[in-house]
Protein backbone atom coordinates (compact mmCIF):
# COMPACT_ATOMS: atom_id res chain seq x y z
CA UNK A 1 0.00 0.00 0.00
CA UNK A 2 2.79 2.33 1.02
CA UNK A 3 2.48 5.87 -0.88
CA UNK A 4 -1.39 4.96 -1.74
CA UNK A 5 -2.05 4.54 1.97
CA UNK A 6 -0.26 8.03 2.26
CA UNK A 7 -1.74 9.44 -0.58
CA UNK A 8 -5.16 8.40 0.65
CA UNK A 9 -6.57 6.65 3.18
CA UNK A 10 -9.28 3.92 2.22
CA UNK A 11 -11.21 2.69 4.68
CA UNK A 12 -14.29 0.74 5.06
CA UNK A 13 -17.40 1.17 7.25
CA UNK A 14 -19.29 -1.56 9.08
CA UNK A 15 -23.02 -0.84 10.29
CA UNK A 16 -26.05 0.93 9.11
CA UNK A 17 -28.36 1.21 6.13
CA UNK A 18 -29.66 5.11 6.42
CA UNK A 19 -28.60 6.87 3.13
CA UNK A 20 -26.33 9.67 3.47
CA UNK A 21 -27.34 12.96 2.52
CA UNK A 22 -24.69 15.29 3.75
CA UNK A 23 -23.34 17.89 0.92
CA UNK A 24 -20.07 16.39 1.11
CA UNK A 25 -20.63 13.21 -0.20
CA UNK A 26 -23.32 13.76 -2.65
CA UNK A 27 -21.20 14.40 -5.92
CA UNK A 28 -18.89 13.03 -7.33
CA UNK A 29 -19.77 9.74 -7.02
CA UNK A 30 -17.00 6.74 -5.80
CA UNK A 31 -17.25 3.24 -7.32
CA UNK A 32 -15.86 0.02 -5.70
CA UNK A 33 -14.66 -3.25 -7.80
CA UNK A 34 -13.63 -6.47 -6.53
CA UNK A 35 -12.02 -8.25 -9.31
CA UNK A 36 -13.57 -5.91 -11.75
CA UNK A 37 -17.06 -6.78 -11.12
CA UNK A 38 -18.70 -3.66 -9.17
CA UNK A 39 -19.61 -4.17 -5.43
CA UNK A 40 -23.32 -3.02 -4.44
CA UNK A 41 -23.73 -1.17 -1.52
CA UNK A 42 -26.28 -0.19 1.26
CA UNK A 43 -24.55 3.24 1.10
CA UNK A 44 -22.90 5.00 -1.14
CA UNK A 45 -19.09 5.44 -0.58
CA UNK A 46 -17.16 8.86 0.11
CA UNK A 47 -14.62 10.56 0.90
CA UNK A 48 -14.58 13.12 4.35
CA UNK A 49 -10.99 14.68 4.86
CA UNK A 50 -9.17 13.27 2.03
CA UNK A 51 -9.90 9.85 3.44
CA UNK A 52 -12.35 7.11 1.09
CA UNK A 53 -14.94 5.45 2.77
CA UNK A 54 -16.97 2.09 1.93
CA UNK A 55 -19.13 -0.30 3.57
CA UNK A 56 -17.19 -2.73 5.50
CA UNK A 57 -19.61 -5.14 5.77
CA UNK A 58 -20.39 -5.46 1.96
CA UNK A 59 -16.79 -6.00 1.33
CA UNK A 60 -16.22 -8.31 4.38
CA UNK A 61 -19.28 -10.35 3.03
CA UNK A 62 -17.43 -10.33 -0.69
CA UNK A 63 -14.18 -11.84 0.66
CA UNK A 64 -15.93 -14.05 3.03
CA UNK A 65 -14.90 -12.96 6.30
CA UNK A 66 -17.05 -13.47 8.81
CA UNK A 67 -17.91 -9.71 10.62
CA UNK A 68 -18.72 -9.15 14.39
CA UNK A 69 -20.08 -6.23 16.03
CA UNK A 70 -19.65 -5.95 19.22
CA UNK A 71 -21.86 -1.97 20.56
CA UNK A 72 -20.99 -2.74 24.15
CA UNK A 73 -17.10 -2.54 23.64
CA UNK A 74 -17.56 -1.20 20.63
CA UNK A 75 -15.13 -3.91 18.40
CA UNK A 76 -14.97 -5.31 15.18
CA UNK A 77 -14.46 -8.90 15.35
CA UNK A 78 -13.07 -10.11 11.44
CA UNK A 79 -11.81 -13.46 11.25
CA UNK A 80 -11.21 -15.12 7.52
CA UNK A 81 -10.27 -18.62 7.02
CA UNK A 82 -7.67 -19.21 4.71
CA UNK A 83 -5.65 -21.63 2.49
CA UNK A 84 -3.92 -23.08 5.14
CA UNK A 85 -4.21 -20.65 7.99
CA UNK A 86 -7.04 -18.50 10.30
CA UNK A 87 -6.16 -15.02 10.45
CA UNK A 88 -8.66 -12.52 12.89
CA UNK A 89 -8.75 -9.35 13.43
CA UNK A 90 -9.89 -6.92 16.45
CA UNK A 91 -10.43 -3.53 15.95
CA UNK A 92 -11.42 -0.92 18.55
CA UNK A 93 -13.49 2.15 17.32
CA UNK A 94 -11.27 5.30 18.76
CA UNK A 95 -7.88 2.70 18.89
CA UNK A 96 -4.65 3.15 16.72
CA UNK A 97 -3.93 -0.45 17.81
CA UNK A 98 -5.44 -3.09 16.47
CA UNK A 99 -5.26 -6.89 17.72
CA UNK A 100 -3.98 -9.29 14.86
CA UNK A 101 -3.81 -13.19 15.61
CA UNK A 102 -2.79 -12.05 19.45
CA UNK A 103 -0.69 -9.65 18.50
CA UNK A 104 -1.24 -5.43 18.71
CA UNK A 105 -0.41 -3.65 15.40
CA UNK A 106 -0.41 -0.27 14.96
CA UNK A 107 -3.04 1.23 12.54
CA UNK A 108 -2.42 4.27 10.43
CA UNK A 109 -6.06 5.44 11.45
CA UNK A 110 -8.32 4.62 14.13
CA UNK A 111 -11.43 3.23 13.47
CA UNK A 112 -14.27 5.71 14.20
CA UNK A 113 -18.15 6.21 14.44
CA UNK A 114 -20.02 8.46 12.14
CA UNK A 115 -23.88 8.53 11.74
CA UNK A 116 -24.44 4.71 13.18
CA UNK A 117 -21.45 3.40 10.97
CA UNK A 118 -18.03 2.07 11.50
CA UNK A 119 -15.25 2.97 9.48
CA UNK A 120 -12.09 0.94 9.14
CA UNK A 121 -8.70 2.02 7.75
CA UNK A 122 -9.05 -0.40 4.90
CA UNK A 123 -5.45 -0.11 4.46
CA UNK A 124 -4.50 -2.33 7.49
CA UNK A 125 -7.33 -4.69 7.02
CA UNK A 126 -6.66 -5.71 3.21
CA UNK A 127 -2.60 -6.05 3.60
CA UNK A 128 -3.98 -8.43 6.86
CA UNK A 129 -6.17 -10.38 5.27
CA UNK A 130 -4.25 -10.53 1.41
CA UNK A 131 -6.40 -8.49 -0.58
CA UNK A 132 -4.60 -6.00 -2.54
CA UNK A 133 -6.02 -2.39 -3.30
CA UNK A 134 -5.47 0.27 -6.29
CA UNK A 135 -7.21 3.72 -6.15
CA UNK A 136 -7.89 5.48 -9.40
CA UNK A 137 -7.80 9.35 -9.16
CA UNK A 138 -9.17 10.11 -12.52
CA UNK A 139 -12.34 7.46 -12.13
CA UNK A 140 -12.65 7.83 -8.13
CA UNK A 141 -12.45 3.94 -8.40
CA UNK A 142 -11.41 1.78 -5.84
CA UNK A 143 -10.30 -1.95 -7.35
CA UNK A 144 -9.86 -4.64 -4.54
CA UNK A 145 -8.35 -7.87 -5.78
CA UNK A 146 -9.34 -10.79 -4.08
CA UNK A 147 -6.52 -13.29 -2.55
CA UNK A 148 -5.67 -16.27 -4.23
CA UNK A 149 -8.21 -18.85 -2.74
CA UNK A 150 -8.50 -22.69 -2.87
CA UNK A 151 -11.93 -24.12 -4.52
CA UNK A 152 -12.74 -27.32 -6.21
CA UNK A 153 -11.60 -27.14 -9.92
CA UNK A 154 -13.07 -29.82 -12.37
CA UNK A 155 -12.02 -29.54 -16.43
CA UNK A 156 -14.28 -31.06 -19.01
CA UNK A 157 -12.35 -33.52 -21.29
CA UNK A 158 -14.32 -33.76 -24.64
CA UNK A 159 -13.38 -33.35 -28.26
CA UNK A 160 -9.72 -33.03 -29.16
CA UNK A 161 -8.29 -32.60 -25.66
CA UNK A 162 -5.69 -35.40 -25.65
CA UNK A 163 -2.94 -32.75 -26.62
CA UNK A 164 -3.88 -31.11 -22.95
CA UNK A 165 -4.24 -33.88 -20.94
CA UNK A 166 -1.17 -32.68 -18.82
CA UNK A 167 -3.74 -30.06 -17.49
CA UNK A 168 -5.55 -32.74 -15.49
CA UNK A 169 -3.11 -32.70 -12.63
CA UNK A 170 -4.42 -29.31 -11.94
CA UNK A 171 -7.90 -30.68 -11.28
CA UNK A 172 -9.44 -31.90 -8.30
CA UNK A 173 -12.17 -33.83 -11.05
CA UNK A 174 -12.37 -34.58 -14.92
CA UNK A 175 -15.16 -35.16 -16.86
CA UNK A 176 -14.45 -37.12 -19.70
CA UNK A 177 -17.13 -36.41 -22.84
CA UNK A 178 -17.33 -40.00 -24.02
CA UNK A 179 -21.05 -40.83 -24.34
CA UNK A 180 -24.30 -39.05 -25.22
CA UNK A 181 -28.11 -40.05 -25.52
CA UNK A 182 -28.91 -40.56 -29.11
CA UNK A 183 -31.34 -38.94 -31.44
CA UNK A 184 -33.16 -41.94 -30.64
CA UNK A 185 -32.89 -41.86 -26.97
CA UNK A 186 -30.44 -44.45 -26.32
CA UNK A 187 -27.27 -43.97 -24.35
CA UNK A 188 -24.42 -44.64 -26.56
CA UNK A 189 -20.70 -44.62 -25.89
CA UNK A 190 -20.43 -44.16 -29.94
CA UNK A 191 -21.00 -41.21 -32.02
CA UNK A 192 -18.84 -38.25 -33.88
CA UNK A 193 -17.84 -35.42 -30.67
CA UNK A 194 -18.72 -37.43 -27.24
CA UNK A 195 -17.45 -41.07 -28.03
CA UNK A 196 -15.08 -43.24 -26.38
CA UNK A 197 -11.73 -42.41 -28.44
CA UNK A 198 -9.99 -44.96 -29.78
CA UNK A 199 -6.49 -45.80 -28.18
CA UNK A 200 -3.62 -43.66 -28.73
CA UNK A 201 -0.28 -46.26 -28.16
CA UNK A 202 -0.26 -47.46 -25.08
CA UNK A 203 -2.51 -44.94 -23.58
CA UNK A 204 -6.75 -45.83 -23.56
CA UNK A 205 -9.42 -44.33 -22.34
CA UNK A 206 -9.06 -46.86 -19.82
CA UNK A 207 -6.19 -45.81 -18.74
CA UNK A 208 -6.45 -41.70 -18.71
CA UNK A 209 -9.32 -42.57 -16.49
CA UNK A 210 -7.14 -44.71 -13.95
CA UNK A 211 -4.37 -42.00 -14.59
CA UNK A 212 -6.78 -39.38 -12.79
CA UNK A 213 -7.92 -41.93 -10.32
CA UNK A 214 -4.99 -42.55 -9.23
CA UNK A 215 -3.76 -38.90 -8.69
CA UNK A 216 -6.21 -38.47 -6.38
CA UNK A 217 -8.65 -36.74 -9.44
CA UNK A 218 -12.22 -37.83 -9.71
CA UNK A 219 -12.61 -39.02 -13.20
CA UNK A 220 -16.68 -38.45 -13.94
CA UNK A 221 -18.32 -39.63 -17.23
CA UNK A 222 -20.39 -36.84 -19.18
CA UNK A 223 -23.26 -38.18 -20.89
CA UNK A 224 -24.48 -35.20 -23.20
CA UNK A 225 -28.34 -35.14 -24.70
CA UNK A 226 -29.90 -32.06 -26.27
CA UNK A 227 -33.71 -32.14 -26.63
CA UNK A 228 -33.81 -30.74 -30.10
CA UNK A 229 -35.34 -32.56 -31.70
CA UNK A 230 -37.10 -34.35 -28.11
CA UNK A 231 -35.19 -37.61 -28.05
CA UNK A 232 -34.03 -36.08 -24.32
CA UNK A 233 -38.01 -35.91 -23.66
CA UNK A 234 -38.25 -38.97 -25.30
CA UNK A 235 -36.33 -40.93 -23.17
CA UNK A 236 -37.38 -40.08 -19.92
CA UNK A 237 -40.88 -40.27 -20.91
CA UNK A 238 -40.33 -43.67 -21.68
CA UNK A 239 -39.91 -46.00 -18.84
CA UNK A 240 -38.47 -49.10 -21.53
CA UNK A 241 -35.83 -46.70 -22.80
CA UNK A 242 -35.80 -44.37 -19.74
CA UNK A 243 -33.88 -47.85 -17.45
CA UNK A 244 -31.93 -49.02 -20.92
CA UNK A 245 -29.75 -46.03 -20.68
CA UNK A 246 -30.00 -46.07 -16.86
CA UNK A 247 -28.04 -49.29 -17.17
CA UNK A 248 -26.31 -48.25 -20.02
CA UNK A 249 -24.78 -45.70 -17.66
CA UNK A 250 -23.77 -47.50 -15.26
CA UNK A 251 -22.38 -50.82 -16.87
CA UNK A 252 -20.12 -47.92 -18.51
CA UNK A 253 -19.03 -46.68 -14.79
CA UNK A 254 -18.09 -49.95 -14.31
CA UNK A 255 -16.50 -51.71 -16.52
CA UNK A 256 -14.38 -48.24 -17.24
CA UNK A 257 -13.44 -46.93 -13.56
CA UNK A 258 -15.10 -43.56 -13.53
CA UNK A 259 -15.70 -42.53 -9.95
CA UNK A 260 -18.59 -40.55 -11.14
CA UNK A 261 -21.46 -39.21 -13.53
CA UNK A 262 -21.70 -35.64 -15.23
CA UNK A 263 -25.37 -35.54 -16.73
CA UNK A 264 -25.25 -32.62 -19.41
CA UNK A 265 -28.75 -32.68 -20.20
CA UNK A 266 -29.72 -29.80 -22.42
CA UNK A 267 -32.65 -28.06 -23.63
CA UNK A 268 -35.51 -28.44 -21.29
CA UNK A 269 -38.38 -26.26 -20.88
CA UNK A 270 -38.01 -24.42 -23.73
CA UNK A 271 -40.93 -25.03 -26.07
CA UNK A 272 -42.31 -27.56 -23.71
CA UNK A 273 -44.26 -27.03 -20.22
CA UNK A 274 -41.17 -26.06 -18.36
CA UNK A 275 -43.00 -27.69 -14.85
CA UNK A 276 -43.20 -31.22 -16.60
CA UNK A 277 -39.84 -31.21 -17.83
CA UNK A 278 -38.68 -30.66 -14.39
CA UNK A 279 -40.65 -33.52 -13.42
CA UNK A 280 -39.05 -35.72 -15.97
CA UNK A 281 -35.71 -34.72 -15.05
CA UNK A 282 -36.20 -34.64 -11.06
CA UNK A 283 -37.51 -38.84 -11.77
CA UNK A 284 -34.79 -39.50 -13.99
CA UNK A 285 -31.84 -38.10 -11.45
CA UNK A 286 -33.91 -39.79 -8.53
CA UNK A 287 -33.82 -43.37 -10.53
CA UNK A 288 -30.03 -43.11 -11.60
CA UNK A 289 -28.73 -42.30 -8.30
CA UNK A 290 -30.87 -45.36 -6.80
CA UNK A 291 -28.50 -47.26 -9.58
CA UNK A 292 -25.37 -46.10 -9.56
CA UNK A 293 -22.74 -48.54 -7.75
CA UNK A 294 -22.64 -46.48 -3.79
CA UNK A 295 -19.59 -44.51 -3.62
CA UNK A 296 -20.24 -42.92 -7.15
CA UNK A 297 -20.68 -39.58 -7.06
CA UNK A 298 -23.54 -37.63 -9.46
CA UNK A 299 -23.40 -33.87 -10.88
CA UNK A 300 -25.19 -32.19 -13.21
CA UNK A 301 -24.62 -29.40 -15.64
CA UNK A 302 -27.50 -27.03 -15.71
CA UNK A 303 -28.65 -24.26 -18.13
CA UNK A 304 -28.40 -20.38 -16.25
CA UNK A 305 -32.14 -19.81 -14.93
CA UNK A 306 -31.51 -16.47 -16.83
CA UNK A 307 -31.66 -18.29 -19.92
CA UNK A 308 -34.39 -19.86 -21.88
CA UNK A 309 -34.42 -22.96 -20.69
CA UNK A 310 -36.77 -23.45 -17.95
CA UNK A 311 -36.86 -27.33 -17.36
CA UNK A 312 -34.28 -27.20 -14.13
CA UNK A 313 -35.78 -26.84 -10.96
CA UNK A 314 -32.38 -26.21 -8.98
CA UNK A 315 -33.41 -26.66 -5.44
CA UNK A 316 -34.90 -30.63 -5.96
CA UNK A 317 -31.57 -31.38 -8.10
CA UNK A 318 -29.11 -30.12 -6.15
CA UNK A 319 -30.79 -31.96 -3.00
CA UNK A 320 -30.21 -35.36 -5.14
CA UNK A 321 -26.67 -34.59 -6.64
CA UNK A 322 -23.70 -33.67 -5.37
CA UNK A 323 -23.13 -30.43 -6.92
CA UNK A 324 -24.84 -28.46 -10.06
CA UNK A 325 -22.60 -26.85 -12.68
CA UNK A 326 -23.87 -23.58 -13.54
CA UNK A 327 -23.47 -23.40 -17.05
CA UNK A 328 -23.07 -19.69 -17.40
CA UNK A 329 -22.04 -18.53 -20.57
CA UNK A 330 -23.37 -18.50 -24.16
CA UNK A 331 -25.22 -14.85 -23.41
CA UNK A 332 -23.93 -13.66 -26.56
CA UNK A 333 -25.61 -13.92 -30.02
CA UNK A 334 -25.07 -16.86 -31.77
CA UNK A 335 -21.94 -15.80 -34.34
CA UNK A 336 -20.43 -14.14 -32.30
CA UNK A 337 -17.30 -14.43 -32.30
CA UNK A 338 -14.38 -16.47 -29.79
CA UNK A 339 -12.58 -14.53 -27.02
CA UNK A 340 -15.40 -11.88 -26.28
CA UNK A 341 -16.03 -12.35 -22.67
CA UNK A 342 -19.46 -13.48 -21.12
CA UNK A 343 -21.07 -10.35 -19.02
CA UNK A 344 -20.45 -10.27 -15.63
CA UNK A 345 -23.23 -8.80 -14.96
CA UNK A 346 -25.27 -11.64 -16.68
CA UNK A 347 -23.22 -14.71 -15.02
CA UNK A 348 -23.81 -12.89 -11.39
CA UNK A 349 -26.99 -12.73 -12.09
CA UNK A 350 -26.88 -16.70 -12.77
CA UNK A 351 -24.87 -17.30 -9.37
CA UNK A 352 -27.48 -15.45 -7.38
CA UNK A 353 -30.57 -16.84 -9.11
CA UNK A 354 -29.43 -20.33 -8.32
CA UNK A 355 -28.93 -19.70 -5.09
CA UNK A 356 -32.15 -17.90 -4.35
CA UNK A 357 -33.99 -20.75 -6.08
CA UNK A 358 -32.54 -22.74 -2.87
CA UNK A 359 -29.49 -24.29 -4.24
CA UNK A 360 -26.55 -24.85 -1.60
CA UNK A 361 -23.64 -22.37 -2.44
CA UNK A 362 -21.65 -24.95 -1.41
CA UNK A 363 -22.77 -27.68 -4.01
CA UNK A 364 -22.69 -24.84 -7.13
CA UNK A 365 -19.73 -24.93 -9.60
CA UNK A 366 -19.33 -22.09 -11.76
CA UNK A 367 -19.53 -22.99 -15.61
CA UNK A 368 -16.63 -21.22 -17.31
CA UNK A 369 -16.15 -20.97 -21.06
CA UNK A 370 -12.56 -20.92 -22.47
CA UNK A 371 -13.75 -20.26 -25.64
CA UNK A 372 -15.42 -16.94 -24.21
CA UNK A 373 -12.49 -15.59 -21.73
CA UNK A 374 -9.48 -14.66 -22.01
CA UNK A 375 -6.51 -14.08 -19.54
CA UNK A 376 -7.45 -10.58 -18.53
CA UNK A 377 -11.43 -11.63 -17.74
CA UNK A 378 -11.45 -15.36 -16.60
CA UNK A 379 -10.52 -13.41 -13.42
CA UNK A 380 -13.38 -11.70 -13.05
CA UNK A 381 -15.45 -15.29 -13.42
CA UNK A 382 -13.42 -16.82 -10.73
CA UNK A 383 -13.55 -13.90 -8.52
CA UNK A 384 -17.79 -14.40 -8.58
CA UNK A 385 -17.36 -17.74 -7.61
CA UNK A 386 -15.03 -16.79 -4.88
CA UNK A 387 -17.24 -13.78 -3.83
CA UNK A 388 -20.39 -16.22 -3.38
CA UNK A 389 -18.45 -18.97 -1.30
CA UNK A 390 -19.20 -21.23 -4.25
CA UNK A 391 -17.85 -24.89 -4.16
CA UNK A 392 -15.70 -24.01 -7.13
CA UNK A 393 -15.43 -23.59 -10.98
CA UNK A 394 -16.05 -26.33 -14.28
CA UNK A 395 -14.43 -25.07 -17.50
CA UNK A 396 -15.34 -26.39 -20.69
CA UNK A 397 -13.37 -27.22 -21.80
CA UNK A 398 -9.66 -28.80 -21.86
CA UNK A 399 -8.31 -28.89 -25.69
CA UNK A 400 -8.50 -24.68 -25.67
CA UNK A 401 -6.78 -23.45 -22.52
CA UNK A 402 -3.74 -23.02 -24.67
CA UNK A 403 -5.24 -22.77 -28.47
CA UNK A 404 -5.38 -18.50 -28.65
CA UNK A 405 -2.01 -18.35 -27.07
CA UNK A 406 -2.42 -16.12 -24.29
CA UNK A 407 -1.67 -17.74 -20.37
CA UNK A 408 -5.03 -18.77 -19.57
CA UNK A 409 -3.41 -21.31 -16.97
CA UNK A 410 -1.56 -18.48 -15.25
CA UNK A 411 -4.24 -16.19 -15.11
CA UNK A 412 -5.92 -18.83 -13.21
CA UNK A 413 -3.00 -19.97 -11.05
CA UNK A 414 -2.87 -16.39 -9.76
CA UNK A 415 -6.40 -16.24 -8.77
CA UNK A 416 -7.22 -19.74 -7.97
CA UNK A 417 -5.58 -23.28 -6.52
CA UNK A 418 -7.18 -26.65 -6.44
CA UNK A 419 -8.82 -27.00 -3.17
Amino acid sequence: MGKLAAASLLSLSLLGTAADHHPAHAAPTISVLLDDVPLAFDAAPRIEKGVTYVPFRAVGEALGIDIKWNSKTQTVQAVKTGNDNTTEVQLRVGSTTAVVNKKNVKLPAAPIMREGRVLIPLSSFSSQFGASVRWNQATRTVSLKSPKSKMHLRAFYAIESFKERDIIQWMNSVAFGWSRIDRNGEFTLQGVEYRMPEAAGDITPQTLVADAEGQGIKPYLMVYTLDGNGELTKMMSDASLRMKSIDGITAAVADNGFGGVVLDFEGLGFKLDAASQQKLLNQYVKDLRAALPKGTALSLAVPPLNSAYKGYDYKTLASIADDLIIMAYQYHPVGTKDRKPEPNTQVQQAIQLALDAGAPKDKLLLGISLGSETENSIDDKLGLAKRYQLKGAALWRLGIFRVYGDDIEGAMNEAVIKE
